[in-house]
């Protein structure tokens, strides 16, 4: 510098200007590459939490309309209908009914608009309120819940009552198979708080009544981002919007990423220019290995652990820091995957339970049925005159012979019929202990891993064979072992398991167009571990669509919504140390379904 017009000079002036025009070439080339790339994250972040708010309110609604759904395909609903009885409406329409639903309204409306019942319960103290079933009996009236169901069979919507916001299911009422001409509508609601909304979210949210844009209403400032989506009713148009306030980490961090590499850039420049021959290695070569080799042990070990900090104000201190910066956001991302992943498996196991309890009701429906269409085994009135004719004195020896041997069958008879209902009856009750055991373990099943014990897997079995004999149309032969097997599981969630299995297996022999079929169990056993396999001469499968089944939503047969039934099986025998598999020769060729479990140890069943 002291000669400007020597050669070192020169090449100072010529590097300082090369230096330059590149900083501000690569301020440019990374505001252009940074800034567009995180400004599409954040748009994408903003369309997650639209879509998970979304999600949330649908999920919302539809469990509404799943509840509804059952009290609207129910016989006894499509009886009540025509013939209103207090009996019913204590039974099936009580504060504690509507509490097991997790509803604070319910209503039967007639296909006039008449509405028949309606009732609101306060959801604190489990009591009636007329005042509040006013405002839901009037809304209902303007909600036109008729022309938005049309022809479908149930549905679900929002609607505003007062200064609240609730999830109303509707339905139509017809019988448990799906016939008959609709009757009316029965309607549901479950209000929906902010703070609801929030739990489900997991970031602050609001519900606002005052405000309700036709569509998505976002308000950016410089840190935060307001999001409003509109919440819609049976028209179609919003009745409210849920309001969250999310944190523009992604803008913030593009920024100051943008900052650090301009700065970290120019510097290392300077450096460059000085120290080029010198420096190059130890500057860049070196500290790119070491990031490539934590990348390398990143990939190898999946383990998202920290680059170690280096203290260097250089591109290769902001690569370590932009790299650590990504380390750390996946990992925060994989822990909301998390989170997510477990409030999914919650929802799931809900919706699995109330599939379980299904199966376990159809066997009551069809006790029912069956009761309501067998007729008396003697004519009343023909007995009556028999009896009447008895009584006569001047009746000859012969006739009142023939006539004690009718009236002694005709009590014969009426004593197997009734012997015969209470079997049924029996039959009816276990299956709603086994429904009550079902609901009654969710809470604490909900929320930790089955707790194993000592249970005999034959009597499950047993139990659960007969049972399956009333859940379907179809006459089933049932053969399994005598002897006891005791395993180690979840009694309540194997009973469950193996009463999936036979419904399974049921439908299987129903499909094949025959009036009958058999399933046979079988136990086989070695050191450790029980293996159970039940098979059936139902339609089979294919082997190549064996992987399919036990996929989440799949199911085999057209007139079902959803496939929860193997999915949440093989899932639960996973959580009790076992396995399931299914096997098959092919199409009407039947199948098997293995059971893999622990044997309990000898002292476990000398202990009980």
């Amino acid at each position: 510098m002291r000669n400007p017009s020597s050669l070192g000079a020169k090449l100072v002036l010529i590097l300082t200007a090369v230096g330059l025009v590149g900083s501000i070439a690569l301020t440019a080339l990374l505001a252009a590459l940074i800034i567009p790339s995180f400004n599409q994250l954040e748009v994408k972040s903003i369309d997650a939490h639209v879509e998970r708010t979304r999600a949330a309110l649908g999920d919302f609604a539809a469990k509404v309309e799943g509840a509804v759904r059952d009290y609207g395909d129910w016989t006894s609903s499509y009886d009540y209908m025509a013939y209103p009885t207090r009996e019913f409406e204590q039974e099936s329409f009580s504060p504690l009914a509507m509490a097991n639903l997790n509803v604070d309204g319910m209503a039967y409306v007639g296909n006039d608009g008449r509405i028949i019942i309606a009732r609101w319960r306060d959801a604190a103290r489990n009591v009636d309120r007329p005042d509040q079933r006013a405002a839901f009996s009037a809304a209902l009236e303007e909600s036109g819940f008729r022309r938005f169901l049309g022809a479908r069979s149930s549905g679900s919507y929002y609607l505003r009552l007062g200064g609240d916001l609730a999830a109303i299911g509707v339905a139509k009422v017809r019988r448990s198979d799906g016939t008959g001409t609709p009757r009316g509508y029965v309607l549901m609601a479950r209000p929906i708080t902010s703070k609801a909304l929030s739990d489900v979210l997991q970031l602050p949210a609001t519900i606002d009544l005052h405000n309700a844009p036709e569509a998505n209403l976002i308000t950016s400032a410089r840190a935060t981002m307001r999001i409003a989506m509109p919440i819609r009713g049976s028209d179609g148009h919003a009745v409210a919007s849920a309001v969250f306030t999310v944190p523009r980490d992604v803008s913030v961090l593009g920024q100051r990423m943008l900052w650090l590499a301009v700065a970290g850039s120019s510097l290392l420049l300077l450096v460059v220019l000085a120290m080029l021959r010198r420096m190059i290695t130890t500057l860049v070569l070196r500290p790119l290995a070491r990031v490539e080799s934590h990348m390398q042990v990143v990939r190898s070990s999946g383990s998202l652990g920290l680059l170690p900090d280096e203290p260097r104000k250089d591109e290769i201190g902001s690569l370590g820091n932009s790299f650590n910066a990504m380390l750390q956001q996946l990992k925060d991302l994989r822990e909301r995957l998390e989170v997510q992943s477990f409030a999914l498996g919650k929802s799931e196991s809900a919706v699995a339970v109330m599939h379980n309890v299904r199966n376990a009701l159809n066997p009551i429906s069809t006790i029912l049925s069956q009761g309501i269409a067998q007729t008396p085994p003697v004519d009343r009135a023909v007995l009556d005159r028999a009896m009447a004719e008895l009584a006569q004195a001047d009746l000859p020896a012969p006739r009142r012979a023939k006539l004690l041997a009718f009236v002694i069958a005709a009590l014969d008879a009426e004593t197997r019929d009734r012997d015969a209902r209470r079997r049924e009856l029996q039959i009816g009750r276990e299956a709603m202990s086994h429904v009550l055991e079902i609901i009654g373990a969710q809470q604490s099943a909900a929320h930790e891993r089955p707790a194993l014990e000592p249970c005999d897997v034959t009597e499950i079995i047993a139990k659960n064979a007969t049972i399956a004999r009333y859940s379907g149309s179809v006459s089933i032969a049932f053969s399994f072992p005598a002897q006891p097997c005791r395993v180690l599981a979840s009694r309540i969630i194997l009973s469950q398991v193996i009463g999936n299995l036979f419904s399974n297996a049921a439908d299987a022999i129903a499909a094949t167009g025959t009036a009958s079929g058999s399933i046979t169990v079988t136990i086989d056993r070695d050191a450790s571990s029980a293996r159970i396999a039940i098979r059936d001469d139902g339609e089979g499968f294919a082997a190549d669509q064996t992987p399919t089944l036990f996929q989440r939503g799949y199911s085999s047969r057209a007139h079902k919504s959803g496939g929860l039934g193997l999915h949440w099986c093989a899932n639960s025998m996973n959580a009790m140390g076992g396995g399931l598999k299914l096997e098959s020769d092919g199409p009407g060729r039947g199948a098997v379904a293995v059971l893999t479990l622990a044997l309990a140890e000898e002292r476990a069943d000398l202990a009980a």
